[in-house]
């Protein structure tokens, strides 16, 4: 028994490690076409905008944050709310994530470095500065401390179903453990161990609260692929979370409606991984890459075969003065925009760029005035979102690869900055 589908589009190449495609994912709240960029609304909001804002942006789905909405309001508010879309008036689809990564990486302080660059880190680096570990895995689950009042509590693959069922998105993540790559081999494959036996309790949570909230739309549950950067981890871990969903849909209780791939990796090994753990996934289950947004990664990532992606890097880079443009990124607090009139890429276009100036945005910014935030924000969703419609379009149309040279090789002629004019 599942609760959305998946309508397999154009394949753009079939082979190892190659498996770039378009789709439909169809949910109780609407469709979300292949690739697409999910904006991240940790707690129930894409920070300074408003959902109508980001709908402007062209963004199909939003994902929001179960530890974040568990500390704050409360998933229980959310619930009487109606569920998180309701809750912030969110018309489309919705994604949450289990809470795994921040209960770990928050509690044991370990931050961005978790992925994409740890060359010259031990665990003892990572853990630098740190006054006291606030998270502790066992069998069970995971003891952490609010990073809000430094209250005590406890994350389990039931109470992570539970607080997501409260939630109501359409599509949520099975608890996982978060690992760094400086963890051992062996810790990386006990952990693997450890995050099919959760996947498994989450399954049949899952599917027991699907039956007590029967009254409530469906919701989709999609298992986290882990195993850092070792190939045979990654492969175990996804044929394990594979045979899970099978013997629960043999036995008549509701598998795994896609697959998540999750974990610290290394830039340069991104397509390599996801390639890997596609090469194992079935062709017509989605996939979603957790916390990637720059240009390379993407197109990257969509070659591999990953169909969604979620990251806070366009909206915290907007928030400090960041934007994108066609030739790299961009700070407006630069003093040459003082007197630059222009707007921001005004070939790129969209509201922001046809409407402000980068004079303005900089005078905000300089201010400290919130509408700053706002706008560059609204600009890099909608370069984001626009960016990855334009994959997809190159897929259906047969010239990705030539897309693909033409936009980086643009893009990265400055080094992914913006040229001084």
């Amino acid at each position: 028994m599942t609760d959305l589908s998946f309508d397999l589009g154009t394949q753009l190449e079939i082979g190892p490690g190659k498996h770039g495609r378009t789709g439909v994912i169809h949910t109780p709240h609407g469709d979300i076409r292949t690739p697409a960029f999910i904006p991240v609304a940790t707690k129930a909001t894409v920070k300074t905008l408003t959902p109508e804002q980001v709908s402007s942006t062209g963004a199909q789905a939003i994902l929001s944050n179960a530890y974040h909405l568990y500390l704050q309001p409360g998933h229980d508010i959310v619930d009487e709310a109606g569920g998180v879309g309701r809750f912030e008036n969110w018309q489309g689809p919705t994604y949450t994530d289990s809470g795994g990564f921040q209960v770990m990486s928050l509690g044991a302080g370990y931050k961005k470095v978790l992925a994409m660059d740890t060359k010259g880190l031990t665990r003892n680096d990572i853990k630098a500065g740190e006054k006291e570990r606030l998270a502790h895995v066992d069998e069970d689950g995971v003891d952490f401390k609010s990073v809000i009042d430094g209250s005590y509590h406890r994350f389990t693959p039931e109470v992570s179903m539970q607080i997501q069922h409260s939630l109501g998105a359409d599509i949520m993540f099975a608890f996982d453990e978060l690992t760094t790559l400086v963890d051992s081999r062996e810790y990386q494959a006990n952990s693997v161990a450890r995050t099919h036996r959760w996947a498994q309790r989450c399954l049949v949570e899952h599917d027991r609260l699907s039956t007590l909230r029967s009254t409530r739309p469906l919701q989709s549950l999609w298992g986290v692929v882990q195993g850092a950067q070792y190939e045979d981890l990654r492969r175990q871990a996804t044929r394990g979370l594979i045979e899970l969903s099978r013997q629960a849909e043999e036995e008549g209780r509701r598998g795994f409606g896609g697959f998540g791939i999750g974990g610290a990796l290394e830039k340069e090994n991104l397509g390599t991984i996801v390639g890997w753990v596609a090469d194992e996934l079935p062709l017509e289950k989605p996939r979603h890459l957790l916390g990637i947004s720059e240009p390379d990664d993407l197109f990257v990532a969509v070659e591999a075969g990953a169909d969604t992606f979620d990251c806070v890097s366009p909206t915290r880079l907007a928030r400090r003065g960041g934007v994108y443009t066609l030739d790299g990124r961009m700070n407006l607090t630069a003093a040459r925009f003082k007197r630059d009139f222009r707007g921001i890429d005004e070939e790129f276009g969209g509201h922001v760029s046809e409407n402000y100036s980068r004079a303005y945005i900089h005078h905000l910014l300089k201010a400290k005035e919130f509408l700053a935030g706002t706008l560059c924000t609204m600009h890099n969703l909608q370069f984001m979102i626009a960016l990855v419609d334009q994959m997809r379009d190159a897929i259906d149309d047969g010239h990705f690869e030539a897309f693909k040279v033409e936009f980086l090789g643009r893009y990265y002629a400055n080094g992914g900055r913006a040229a001084t004019f």
